[in-house]
């Protein structure tokens, strides 16, 4: 093989391998409803396992732009894409598939059905045996389910009706079932709302644990600021649907432009 050893030329050094893609990728999201921006252009990337919050005043556009992610909400123009697979026409069952899950705003549980065959039915969903769930699901979830159920520290309820556990357990109940199908992102949609001041430290510590341990990533929308500002490793503010700033929580809660969101006008 030849090779050149010109005297004053240095060989240009190999090229770098490319890093695996973003597990999520925002590009020029935007959603307009006849001449009102809802969400203006917005530029994102989350890397694996990494924990964004994305936080600004109420009528932000937060809730919009998870609907556009998950495929609530058809795009006005720009591109969603998952693991470097562009999804922006897929409906919401095909991103879950490919490992996208989500949690609402209000409860989402079979309220008639045990906590361990609510998370049972959510591992038959994940391997197919979904369409003849009344028949398969067992009382106790089965192993898969009791071990979606320890992550959240709810084994133990397993037996209860998912009707009566208390908000803040309905809320891990919801974590478990979408661990129960392995996603590789998580959008948690106000997890504390109606939460109880007491149930708060704990949820929050199972979703530390959930993202740590499990390295789970997580895009998650909340309210109470002590609680993001220990867990996540990136803030992402919005206001008026553009977004402000996308730093660590330090760097965002001293930005100028971010406290202005936060103690002006609040639209």
């Amino acid at each position: 093989m030849h090779t050149d050893t010109t005297p004053g030329i240095t060989p240009a050094p190999a090229a770098p391998e490319p890093g695996p893609p973003p597990v999520l990728a925002l590009a020029g999201l935007s959603w307009f409803v006849g001449g009102a921006v809802i969400v203006d252009a917005i530029d994102m990337a989350v890397a694996e396992g990494e924990f964004v919050a994305l936080i600004g005043p109420n009528g932000a556009g937060k809730t919009s732009l998870f609907n556009l992610v998950s495929g609530l909400t058809r795009p006005t123009a720009g591109t969603v894409s998952l693991a470097g697979t562009d999804v922006t026409r897929f409906a919401p069952y095909r991103r879950a598939r490919l490992g996208m899950g989500r949690t609402f705003q209000t409860s989402s549980v079979f309220a008639d059905l045990t906590v361990g065959a609510n998370a049972g039915l959510a591992v038959q969903a994940r391997t197919g045996e979904s369409r003849r769930f009344w028949r398969l699901a067992a009382p106790d979830g089965g192993a898969e389910a009791t071990r979606v159920l320890d992550l959240v520290r709810l084994s133990h309820r397993a037996d209860v009706l998912a009707g009566d556990l208390s908000h803040g357990d309905k809320r891990k109940l919801e974590l478990a079932l979408l661990l129960a199908r392995g996603p590789r992102l998580i959008l948690l949609d106000e997890p504390m709302a109606g939460v109880s001041a007491g149930e708060v430290g704990e949820l929050t510590t199972v979703i530390q644990d959930v993202h740590r341990e499990q390295g789970c990533t997580v895009l998650m929308v909340e309210h109470h600021m002590e609680v993001l500002l220990d867990m996540a490793d990136r803030l992402a503010v919005m206001h008026h649907g553009a977004l402000l700033a996308l730093t660590d929580p330090e760097s965002a809660m001293a930005d100028p432009d971010v406290q202005a969101a936060y103690l002006g006008d609040g639209a």
